[in-house]
């Protein structure tokens, strides 16, 4: 099997879910730095222009958005499940909720002046200038919630956790652990790392004891890995995940399309399609350094559309 490449970096909350994921999972994996800001010339070559982090590479193969890359990861190694079955639909309930409303409470809660002092302690003023201008294009028109919102609204969701944590259950649909629970964790964890906002979490004491659980799992074995070796990697195989086009889609093979996020960082990526699911989208695309990559995307909360011209 090639080698699992995760490009993240280290205070990415997206990245800790998928590194709790690898860690559950007992995985050794290569482990890209990536940086936090544009310009991404090395992202860029592998992902077309998705600006995200964190992305997963196997091989020639690249997986954007952390939804699809834990259902590859559970693909690849399905001991222990991700989706348990006694979870039910419910787990991909509340992975939603976590990946978008929950998510989108914890940083602007942590982001307030305290915590973000404590965050950039350190950092130069244009250092700080450029993270903030950085963050603002990412958002474009997008409206955050204000430090005050968005405290009420994290007391208000773990609130909800503590209440489904309340009867002993040790994750959060049951006994095992599940996709549910490693989304919620990404934004326990944001929180937790800040100790001027994170009191917040003290009177959760459930929630608390879960995520004790959770940093349990640790990250698996992490290998350190460059960004030039990765792009390597992309142009020296040979082959690319199988992946079909089913019936009814609105696209065929080989056609031209964009893929862009619909909620933030609206980056598009162009390419040809050569896979087409109502779960998954995977588009060709050549770049000058990678060769030819397959960019694969969910397509929860993702537009595919006709493009003009693709590579």
């Amino acid at each position: 099997m090639t080698d699992l490449i995760l490009h993240h970096y280290a205070s990415s909350p997206f990245s800790e879910k998928i590194r709790l994921v690898l860690g559950m999972k007992g995985i050794a994996w290569k482990s890209v730095t990536v940086p936090t800001m544009l310009p991404k010339p090395d992202v860029m070559a592998l992902t077309g222009g998705y600006r995200r982090t964190p992305f997963m590479q196997i091989g020639a193969d690249v997986y954007c958005d952390t939804a699809l890359m834990c259902r590859v990861i559970d693909r690849l190694f399905p001991t222990p499940p991700l989706y348990p079955a006694e979870a039910g639909g419910a787990q991909h309930m509340v992975a939603h909720w976590a990946d978008t409303a929950l998510f989108w409470s914890a940083i602007p809660y942590t982001m307030q002046p305290a915590g973000a002092a404590h965050i950039f302690a350190g950092l130069p003023p244009e250092a700080v200038k450029a993270f903030a201008a950085d963050r603002g294009a990412m958002m474009g028109t997008a409206r955050r919630s204000t430090p005050g919102d968005a405290a009420a609204n994290v007391k208000t969701q773990l609130g909800w956790l503590e209440q489904q944590l309340s009867d002993g259950r040790p994750f959060v649909c049951g006994q095992a652990a599940s996709i549910a629970d490693f989304a919620i964790a990404q934004s326990v964890w944001y929180i937790e790392r800040v100790p001027p906002v994170n009191g917040v979490l003290a009177p959760f004491a459930k929630t608390m004891q879960w995520f004790a659980r959770m940093q349990a799992f640790g990250h698996g074995e992490k290998l350190k890995f460059t960004s030039e070796e990765a792009i390597a990697v992309a142009r020296s195989a040979t082959a690319t995940a199988p992946v079909k086009v089913e019936e009814g889609q609105p696209f065929a093979a080989g056609d031209a399309v964009t893929v862009t996020p619909t909620d933030y960082a609206q980056d598009s990526v162009t390419g040809r399609i050569v896979g087409l699911t109502n779960d998954e989208v995977a588009i060709e695309r050549h770049d000058e350094r990678a060769g030819r990559v397959v960019v694969h995307f969910p397509r929860l909360g993702y537009q595919v559309k006709k493009a003009e011209a693709a590579q």
